[in-house]
């Protein structure tokens, strides 16, 4: 099946919220990915939607990826808070991407909790019928053996359970286009980065 056009892709970041740091298994890694995931979709002019639950009491979206949020302009949509757990909230299901007119779009997933926020929401896109991609290295829950249930929980569904550079190439397609330099920037920049995710969230879960 050939890929949708970049029109048709879509981002959202789970509740990476600053109450969260002390109890999320490798908080800081999900991190790392979120802030690859923001410099490639705002490189790849990719719809971003950035989630908080219930922020006048978990507060806001972490300092680390609140500059790039400024840089990607008005490809996001931040702060949009919540109380449930579904991340497909009324202004998320009504964007042009996730249109029932448009068929189905292709949504990627980072942020926590993996068994509780991003399940539902992955659930809930993948009824309305779209593809849906799962950052394994960047998702988290506050039990770490939750991650690996939630991930087989969503492959089984599915989802597609992949990893963010994989994802990465994969919008890319091919090296000929004009954003490929600016993307291999992005890859090298955030090499490290990326291996320290992988080790730290991945493991054997994918």
């Amino acid at each position: 099946m050939a890929s949708p056009a970049p029109e048709r892709r879509f981002s959202i970041v789970c509740d990476i919220q600053e109450k969260f740091r002390p109890t999320i298994h490798e908080f800081d890694k999900v991190i790392l990915t979120t802030r690859k995931l923001l410099l490639a979709a705002t490189a790849l002019q990719i719809p971003i939607f950035v989630t908080t639950q219930n922020r006048a009491r978990l507060g806001d979206t972490v300092p680390e990826l609140q500059s790039l949020l400024a840089a990607a302009g008005p490809l996001v949509k931040a702060d949009l808070d919540k109380t449930r757990f579904s991340m497909l909230l009324p202004a998320v299901a009504a964007h042009p991407s996730l249109s029932s007119s448009s068929g189905p779009a292709e949504v990627v997933i980072a942020g926590i909790e993996s068994h509780i926020c991003v399940t539902q929401t992955a659930l809930d896109l993948l009824a309305s019928g779209h593809r849906v991609y799962v950052l394994a290295d960047g998702v988290s829950s506050s039990n770490r053996e939750e991650v690996g249930v939630a991930l087989a929980r969503l492959r089984q569904a599915g989802a597609v359970v992949t990893t963010s550079e994989s994802w990465i190439y994969e919008c890319m397609g091919d090296a000929a286009i004009p954003e490929f330099k600016g993307m291999v920037g992005v890859v090298k920049e955030t090499m490290r980065d990326t291996k320290a995710a992988l080790q730290g969230l991945v493991g054997s879960k994918i």
